[in-house]
């Protein structure tokens, strides 16, 4: 009888494969990969391609280049959303806590395996990327390499800050139980409500705004960014105050 309890215990190890497991087997998983890799890359040589160097104004060579990521922040924060609110939708979410009654360690286990596959994902599309697109800047104002000061940093960070921001997303949507609420708070979240801070009249709100997650994404893949240290940090807070709501929802709240 010990040895069959022990057989079938509920470990963090066996949660984390379980959870890998259900985020591998969906279509839609690789789908979103693909095409967060191909719409980055594409938009990154396309750009490149069209630039003929008379812009107006100076855009950082490693934010131009990775425009192309803008598609990847509501790509990823869909997978994420996805594998908390998606399983909520579909009533899968009781099967996954019945047999982990202690819930959080779902939790933690779903924000570790989207991190596990967004980060590799997001920083080998860079390292594609950039010179992809630097082989048509070659020249222009935008030519760069990849050894050139604050440039490998850039798309590290950029890796770096997408997957945060997926973990966000992954924690708003277990908050909200429900994908379309949970898009819908993350949109507004990075995109909208930064620009409507922006229109108050006052230093320390527009101050504020710059450690929003959109604006910290761009700070800290730019290589002459200031405080990419302070971008860094303040990802990192807004995906740890995302998944503190959702624990303590998950331990307030029935299935």
């Amino acid at each position: 009888m010990t040895t069959a309890v022990q057989l079938h215990r509920v470990t963090p190890a066996r949660v984390l494969r379980s959870e890998w497991h259900k985020l591998w087997t969906l279509r839609s998983t690789w789908i979103n990969l693909a095409a967060t890799a191909a719409l980055t890359l594409a938009m990154g040589a396309g750009i490149s391609a069209a630039y003929d160097g008379t812009g107006e104004g100076h855009l950082d060579t490693v934010v131009f280049v990775l425009l192309g990521t803008q598609f990847a922040t509501v790509n990823l924060a869909v997978l994420g959303i996805l594998a908390t609110a998606g399983e909520y939708s579909t009533g899968q979410i009781r099967a996954t806590m019945t047999a982990v009654p202690r819930r959080l360690p779902v939790l933690w286990s779903k924000a570790a395996v989207l991190a596990a596959v967004a980060f590799p994902l997001c920083l080998w599309t860079n390292l594609l990327t950039f010179p992809a697109a630097q082989a048509f800047l070659d020249g222009t104002d935008q030519s760069a390499a990849l050894g050139d000061p604050g440039v490998l940093r850039g798309l590290v960070g950029n890796a770096a800050g997408l997957t945060l921001l997926a973990v966000t997303a992954l924690g708003i949507g277990a908050v909200t139980r429900s994908v379309p609420l949970a898009i819908g708070a993350y949109i507004g979240l990075v995109m909208i409500v930064p620009e409507l801070l922006k229109m108050l009249p006052h230093d320390v709100v527009r101050d504020a705004v710059d450690h929003f997650p959109a604006q910290a994404l761009q700070s800290l893949t730019a290589t002459d960014s200031a405080s990419p240290g302070a971008s860094l940090l303040a990802l990192t807070l807004w995906a740890a105050a995302a998944l503190t709501a959702a624990a303590v929802t998950l331990r307030r709240r029935d299935v």
